[in-house]
């Protein structure tokens, strides 16, 4: 199977479809990536505040795998962003994920109140300019917030990973994105099921003969966008990869973009953890 890619920058490219592990116990993580890996995934998203990045170094080691044919994204948490923390939380994160090196780190939250983000924002630059970071981007960014550290570094982030289903479609932010040469990146991509039951999808994947999360997914890689799905269940895990069989019509396309409940952004990170 071969899993597109979206490229980053002239070097570097991430795999389009990940395995995100959100929300699963560091026990169980382990297994969760070894099942993901051994059925193709070649991108695992993971986070310091997940408290996982150990059971996902332990499945890399167990692999068998090369660490080069794998894409790993970690995040910066918003209490490490203070410039004397932003190294040793890195530092932490390699030893947890048994790697010398990190393909895509991002500031996981901007926080704005707190006044932080564009100190963290210079000092993840040094950690790539030192080569331990192939690209750098963020998460939960809004327009705003993005123009400013583009303003005051003179560097945009390779990517923003947000908060992007077919009811929150972010279709401003994800305008910018493409005005400025950003990737997008979804996270809870299929609005943590909630979208599984709504009739229009329900009938695009009868249509298809897939299942509900098969069309999610594969309208989102359509439009452009990485996606990182988590399951702990070994047959969703896989279902999730299995993308490429079938593609969606201007149609079915159409049909999920009119599911979309207004436009604008997400606004709860202008406001989360200040």
């Amino acid at each position: 199977m071969t899993i597109p890619v979206i490229r980053l920058s002239e070097t570097v490219s991430i795999p389009q479809v990940g395995f995100g592990v959100f929300q699963i116990p560091n026990d169980q993580t382990q297994a969760a990536v070894e099942t993901a890996l051994e059925v193709g995934y070649r991108h695992v998203d993971t986070a310091a505040i997940y408290k996982n990045e150990e059971g996902v170094g332990r499945a890399l080691a167990s692999s068998g795998i090369k660490r080069s044919d794998v894409f790993v994204t970690s995040k910066l948490w918003v209490d490490d962003f203070a410039p004397d923390k932003v190294r040793p939380a890195f530092e932490k994160s390699l030893s947890l994920l048994g790697t010398d090196y990190l393909d895509l780190y991002l500031l996981h939250w901007p926080a704005p109140a707190r006044g932080t983000y564009e100190g963290a924002w210079e000092k993840v630059l040094d950690l790539r300019n030192e080569g331990l970071i192939r690209e750098v981007g963020v998460s939960n960014f809004t327009p705003d917030l993005l123009e400013r550290i583009i303003e005051t570094s003179g560097v945009t982030p390779a990517i923003n990973q947000i908060k992007l289903d077919p009811t929150l479609q972010q279709p401003s932010l994800r305008a910018f994105h493409a005005e400025h040469g950003i990737a997008t990146e979804a996270y809870s991509p299929i609005a943590q099921g909630a979208v599984l039951d709504n009739p229009v999808i329900v009938a695009i994947a009868d249509e298809f003969r897939v299942s509900p999360a098969q069309v999610v997914l594969r309208w989102h890689l359509q439009h452009g966008t990485v996606v990182i799905p988590k399951s702990v269940t070994p047959e969703r895990i896989k279902s999730n990869l299995d993308l490429l069989g079938f593609s969606l019509g201007s149609e079915e396309m159409s049909a999920i973009d009119a599911l979309d409940q207004g436009d604008g952004y997400w606004k709860e990170p202008l406001t989360f953890l200040n």
